[in-house]
C-alpha cells in the first residue's frame, strides 16, 4: 500500500519511512511535492488535516500529515504549534532553539518540563478522516548537546531514561529515537486505522 506524506520536509520523510519499515513493511510512504497548502489553523489537529487534505486531494492517494512541536510548560505549553517559526517566518531551526534557551535562561531545572507533540491526520481520497497523538515528556536542557537529530532535539531530555541517563534526543541512536519518539507513538496508535483503509 502507498501513502503520501504532506510535508516538504525530508528529515521528516525520512524519519517516518523508519518509524513505517519497523512496523509496517508493507506500507511504501512517498514524499509529496505538490503545492503546499496555507497552515492557518490554531492547532496541531487542524494544521495536520490542512496538510493531508491537500495532499490527498493532490495525489489520489491516502495521506499522512504531521503536525507537531515542542510544549514548554512554564510558557504555558508554547512554542507549540508556533514551533517551527518562532523566532520568525524564516523557519531556522538554529534561532528557534537559541531563543528557546535564552527565554529559560534564568529557569530552574525543576521548571523546564516540557514534551514533544506529534498529532498525524490521515485522510483517504474518499474523505474518511482519522487523527492520533502521540506524547514524549521530557525537559530542556540549559545548552544543546549531541549531533543527532534536528529541530529542538538537542535541548529536549526524554523521562525514563535506562540507568537514570539524561541525554538529548540529539544524542540517542536513530533506532532509539524512532521507537521512542513522539512520532513513533502517534503513528502506534494509527496502525489500526491504516487497516481500514
Amino acid at each position: 500500500m502507498k501513502v503520501v506524506l504532506a510535508t516538504h520536509n525530508p528529515h521528516k520523510v525520512a524519519e517516518f519511512q523508519q518509524i513505517v519499515a519497523r512496523t509496517r513493511p508493507d506500507l511504501e510512504v512517498i514524499g509529496y511535492d505538490g503545492p503546499e497548502p496555507v497552515e492557518d489553523g490554531v492547532t496541531f489537529e487542524a494544521n495536520a488535516l490542512i496538510k493531508a487534505r491537500a495532499a490527498s486531494a493532490h495525489t489520489g492517494l491516502p495521506a499522512l500529515a504531521d503536525d507537531s512541536g515542542i510544549c514548554v510548560d512554564v510558557l504555558g505549553g508554547s512554542p507549540g504549534v508556533f514551533s517551527a517559526y518562532w523566532a520568525g517566518q524564516r523557519k531556522d531551526a538554529g534561532a528557534n532553539l537559541e531563543l528557546l534557551l535564552d527565554q529559560l535562561r534564568d529557569i530552574a531545572d525543576e521548571h523546564r518540563a516540557a514534551q514533544f507533540v506529534s498529532t498525524i491526520a490521515l485522510v483517504a481520497p474518499e474523505g474518511e478522516e482519522r487523527v492520533v497523538v502521540g506524547r514524549w515528556p521530557g525537559r530542556l536542557a540549559h545548552a544543546p548537546s549531541g549531533v543527532g537529530g534536528f529541530g529542538y532535539d538537542p535541548i529536549f531530555i526524554p523521562d525514563a531514561q535506562p540507568d537514570g541517563a539524561a541525554r538529548t534526543v540529539a544524542e540517542f541512536t536513530a533506532e532509539e529515537k524512532q521507537s521512542q519518539s513522539h512520532r513513533a507513538r502517534a503513528f502506534e496508535e494509527l496502525i489500526p486505522l491504516l487497516a481500514t483503509l
